[in-house]
């Protein structure tokens, strides 16, 4: 199978997944350091994840 796009990707699909859960586990967390502090370290963590060779 031959993948058009980026998004066809399996671990990209997984990865925006997991971005989605980490933001709605978080969303109502009143400590907005933390929660950004969350937030951009599954950001990076993504990042680094999808760049790995």
């Amino acid at each position: 199978m031959k993948i058009q796009r980026f998004e066809g990707i399996i671990a990209w699909q997984r990865v925006k997944d997991w971005e989605v859960s980490i933001y709605t586990e978080f969303s109502g967390n009143k400590d907005f350091g933390f929660k950004n502090q969350i937030q951009r370290s599954e950001k990076t963590f993504n990042f680094q994840l999808l760049t790995f060779k």
